[in-house]
């Protein structure tokens, strides 16, 4: 058995934890192992090379579990409490005795049901909350870091190398979750915007419009509850960070679009604009909607090929991804 897997049954266990835990709960995504006691949650990566991700190592673990903690506490100071060694003697324990075997980071467990997506099937989310997430969203904009290195990674070439490794590693699910003909429309437009639009592209670095941005805002990782936590910023790869900010904008648009609440998409929009100023923001909206509906198709799509995730999971992600890249189609019509 992986040294791992060894972890990840350990972590079952209430003996391996410093506090009385309850119910564990595991949660797979297709990059971590989240582990939800009745207080805490502990986020352990998996030991993968996505190509996007190298978590292969333990000493790469430790890096970037250090450097989600630390970017995350841009907008989640209080919810993210720190990174925590797993080690190994006779038995493996959180913070234990013995060599590290692995680690964690280490968060405040927040209940599932105030998570966003959750609110939306209940109906539960109105103009207010999104008004209220609109702001936060423009106030960390205005804030977050940019320089030279980060507005290179707004430059078309980067844009156009993000889309092209999403075009290779979708074509193994051609047929499976994309159409060819799907596939092939989505291409064409979205290369013939990038040509169409290059000095636009040129204009939005020099008006420093690309920042050191959160990268996955989505409703499955926004907490409500007295306050708002916009949580899970990429940490794992600078090229998905470093964006347009219509691009971290355009994730939670799209993922109100894809829940059938169009009238939040563009209500976001709408009061982003008015909180930013950023009234060229439209322009680049749909181009930024189809890549965030597309990448979800592709990160769902992995699933499939992921030994841990059972049968009954694996059909409801074909469905889910055969959902995101219709949208993303949707999208690249209108470019």
């Amino acid at each position: 058995m992986s040294l791992q897997r060894q972890v990840v049954e350990a972590l079952m266990k209430p003996e391996a934890y410093d506090e009385a835990t309850g119910q564990i709960e595991l949660i797979q995504t297709h990059i971590s192992f989240v582990f939800l006691t009745s207080y805490f949650v502990y986020k352990v990566k998996k030991a993968v090379d996505l190509g996007f991700l190298d978590f292969t190592t333990l000493e790469k673990r430790r890096f970037f579990c250090e450097k989600e903690l630390e970017l995350n506490r841009r907008l989640c100071r209080d919810m993210y409490l720190e990174v925590v060694p797993i080690n190994r003697s006779n038995t493996i324990k959180i913070k234990g005795e013995g060599e590290i075997v692995e680690y964690a980071v280490k968060m405040k467990r927040i209940p599932q049901d105030k998570m966003m997506n959750k609110l939306l099937e209940d109906n539960k989310v109105g103009v207010e909350l999104i008004d209220r997430i609109a702001k936060i969203i423009a106030e960390f904009h205005s804030k977050a870091e940019t320089n030279k290195r980060i507005s290179e990674f707004g430059s078309l070439a980067t844009i156009e190398t993000n889309w092209k490794e999403n075009f290779e590693q979708t074509r193994n699910y051609i047929g499976k979750t994309i159409s060819m003909k799907d596939f092939k429309l989505i291409r064409e437009r979205i290369e013939d915007f990038m040509k169409r639009n290059r000095s636009f592209f040129e204009k939005r670095m020099a008006k420093d419009r690309v920042r050191d941005c959160h990268g996955d805002i989505h409703s499955g990782n926004i907490f409500v509850t007295d306050q708002v936590y916009i949580f899970d910023a990429i940490e794992f790869n600078e090229r998905f960070r470093y964006s347009d900010v219509a691009s971290d904008v355009a994730f939670l648009a799209m993922d109100l679009d894809f829940r059938k609440r169009t009238d939040l998409s563009d209500f976001l929009v709408e009061r982003y604009v008015k909180y930013s100023g950023d009234q060229e923001l439209a322009k680049l909206l749909p181009f930024y909607k189809c890549y965030r509906a597309y990448v979800r198709g592709k990160v769902t799509s992995f699933k499939l090929e992921d030994p841990s995730v059972g049968s009954e999971e694996k059909s409801a992600a074909r469905k889910e991804a055969k959902a995101y890249f219709k949208l993303a189609h949707t999208y690249a019509k209108i470019l």
